[in-house]
């Protein structure tokens, strides 16, 4: 990617904190314009990375440009950037109206652009007709659009957002994160997202970054991340159920739950096949996840079939069957080193 349409380029950055190393030597790139997502575990180094973007934190190795400028050193005001916090962190003394306008208050905009832009902001939100309620007043997915506000109305050129959406519950969520597309497409703002929860990556993101203890593990689109991943780490992070690795000649098979193919008649497809039995099967209304235990190299292994409850089910709970997977949806990983290797 070049620099032109790099807008923030994260180089080789390392952050330590005492003997623990919480980010080691991550480089990524944002498109201008793009929506970003750093997705991992808990204590993978996402929220710090993101931190070191806006400001908080001082990288001890490697570099941080936006638009093209080195910020290493500049303050957090100086950045072009805003961050929504996971915890919204609103003021409960102060007014929706004056929670937004706070960021302009402290840059010294005169009042009545503020004003105006306050109110333009609270409408883009969907909240036009709030701005005089206080924070407890609102529910959970009001207080995020009000998160949400205080950092669009100080027209940031990056966008950062650190699991905004873990306080709402399943249904508000959904719902959030349609809006937070929308916003974004609108803003055409450059936007980095920070999530544990591959759903909101693989939906929000045009890119996505998977970390794991503190290395960048794979970059790419949700796609690729899905359908070629770089090692067992996110083949096995990314996906609901993961995806299946049965050990075979030395190296690991990988296929997603749902390109599964069972039979009891030993009609195999041209791929990989192994013999299995059937454990239980579980129907979950529009799926079914059949559960098996295949005879592999190196022992069973179990693994999950994804069926459509639509689809005939072609076994039985406690019976042996033939499992079979094309050959354009194998992943093939080194046995020792879990990353992605050639057929």
């Amino acid at each position: 990617m070049s620099p032109e349409t790099a807008h923030v380029r994260v180089s080789h950055v390392t952050k330590r904190f005492g003997g623990v190393t919480a980010v080691d030597d991550v480089s990524f790139e944002v498109p201008k314009g793009s929506f970003a997502t750093l997705l991992g575990p808990s204590g993978c180094g996402k929220t710090t990375t993101l931190r070191m973007i806006a400001g908080f934190y001082d990288p001890d190795l490697g570099d941080i440009e936006i638009g093209g400028r080195r910020v290493n050193n500049l303050p957090v005001h100086r950045r072009g950037t805003a961050m929504v916090f996971q915890d919204y962190a609103l003021f409960p003394h102060m007014t929706v109206r004056d929670n937004v306008a706070y960021g302009l208050r402290v840059a010294h905009v005169s009042g009545p652009d503020r004003t105006r832009r306050v109110d333009e902001t609270l409408a883009f939100v969907g909240l036009g007709g709030l701005g005089d309620r206080w924070p407890n007043q609102l529910s959970g997915g009001q207080q995020q659009r009000v998160a949400v506000a205080r950092a669009l109305v100080i027209q940031p050129q990056v966008l950062l957002l650190d699991e905004p959406l873990s306080n709402l519950d399943a249904k508000l969520r959904a719902s959030a994160r349609l809006e937070l597309k929308q916003f974004q497409q609108r803003l055409a703002a450059s936007t980095i997202y920070v999530t544990h929860d591959q759903v909101e990556a693989m939906g929000l993101g045009d890119r996505i970054a998977v970390l794991n203890l503190g290395r960048l593990q794979q970059i790419g689109t949700p796609d690729e991340i899905y359908h070629r991943p770089a090692n067992t780490f996110v083949a096995t992070f990314v996906g609901s159920p993961p995806m299946n690795l049965v050990p075979r000649d030395g190296r690991l098979v990988g296929f997603r739950p749902e390109n599964v193919r069972l039979s009891t008649d030993g009609q195999r497809l041209e791929g990989a096949s192994f013999a299995c039995h059937v454990i239980r099967i579980e129907n979950l209304g529009s799926d079914r996840y059949v559960y098996l235990r295949v005879k592999g190299d190196e022992g069973d292994t179990n693994v999950i079939a994804k069926l459509a409850v639509a689809e005939q089910l072609p076994v039985k709970a406690d019976e042996d069957a033939q499992l079979s997977v094309e050959q354009r949806h194998l992943s093939y990983f080194d046995q020792k080193t879990g990353g992605r290797i050639a057929a």
